[in-house]
């Protein structure tokens, strides 16, 4: 039986459907053409072949924006969910396939501070993995093969839910201790901070929001529901530090992200004297369960196994409240 695909007729172009796609998606023309890495005279150009193949207009500008007309806000709906299944199904089909690459998400701050710098040892010594990370916040959909791995840094209330997620396999890498830091300078300004609860009057630098302060601070056995905390929000772990050291507040960080700031005395800790060191969560590896012993994957996270432990090692050696003792990892 013949299928009305098979009819070169019954298709348009491939090109015109993604940029009238992208166009229908992005609100503009500007913002597919940069989205698509294509001239905006080539995408305008599209759209048109693509009118011009159904024989109805698609778009229309109304108070000087573009948008669908009804034909094509129906046409759009259809064919972007097509399109997405094309991607996803030709995602699925070269990470399946390809066990020399190696797609990684990972949560930007230790992806900017920790993995990045070593990221060259891994490569020295396997040699035939292609590596690409991708700083994000948002975990990849490993149902829809979005990526191979995931490094998230999941808060204690997430732990159970991400260890058991449903068709994916995770080790905990680790589980460091949280610090509140300064600039030496901004300690000089904050040298009446003697205590944690005196740095509820600290200009404090906040990332995606106050959560991660309230936490430190319960921990720490200082009540902060009645408190506004002062400081601004900088979204990411290292846009906080990287405010810290210019000496602009006070940032809370783990090792996996100081790296030698504290030897180097870029950075100190807030108090000084603080011997009650909390951790708020762990730094979790995660993979889907039917890729966890593809070869690139296993030399990935036998690899990260090995030199984390290295950096935990470093870490001081007084017991972490709520943490477990740094026992082997099962990977």
């Amino acid at each position: 039986m013949t299928r009305s695909s098979d009819n070169p007729k019954s298709l348009p172009p491939f090109a015109t459907m993604r940029a009238f796609e992208a166009v229908g998606r992005l609100c503009g023309v500007r913002r597919a053409a940069q989205a698509l890495n294509l001239d905006h005279a080539v995408v305008s150009r599209h759209v048109r072949t693509l009118e011009e193949w159904a024989g109805v207009r698609l778009l229309q500008r109304v108070d000087g924006k573009t948008v669908l007309t009804e034909e094509g806000a129906r046409y759009h709906a259809r064919i972007s969910t097509a399109l997405a299944e094309l991607n996803d199904a030709s995602n699925e089909l070269l990470l399946r396939n390809d066990e020399s690459s190696l797609s990684i998400c990972c949560v930007p701050g230790f992806a900017f501070e920790w993995l990045i710098p070593r990221l060259s040892a891994f490569q020295s010594a396997n040699p035939g993995v292609k590596i690409e990370l991708h700083p994000t916040d948002q975990g990849p959909d490993f149902s829809r093969y979005e990526a191979n791995v995931d490094i998230r840094y999941v808060h204690n209330d997430q732990l159970h839910s991400r260890a058991t997620a449903s068709g994916v396999r995770s080790f905990e890498i680790a589980r460091p201790p949280v610090y509140a830091v300064a600039s030496p300078e901004c300690a000089a300004r904050l040298s009446y901070v003697n205590s944690p609860s005196n740095l509820l009057d600290a200009p404090l630098l906040h990332e995606e929001n106050e959560s991660q302060w309230r936490s430190w601070f319960a921990e720490q056995g200082v009540a902060t529901n009645d408190v506004s905390l002062s400081g601004p929000r900088l979204w990411h772990a290292h846009m906080t530090l990287q405010a810290a050291r210019r000496g602009q507040g006070v940032a809370l960080a783990n090792p996996f992200l100081l790296g030698d700031d504290l030897n180097a005395g870029r950075l100190v800790r807030l108090p000084a004297a603080c011997d009650q060191e909390v951790a708020l969560g762990s730094y979790m590896f995660l993979a889907r369960t039917d890729q966890w012993q593809t070869p690139a994957i296993v030399r990935f996270r036998l690899w990260l196994k090995d030199a984390a432990m290295i950096s935990h090692f470093g870490m001081p050696t007084r017991v972490v409240r709520g943490a477990r003792a740094p026992a082997a990892m099962a990977v």
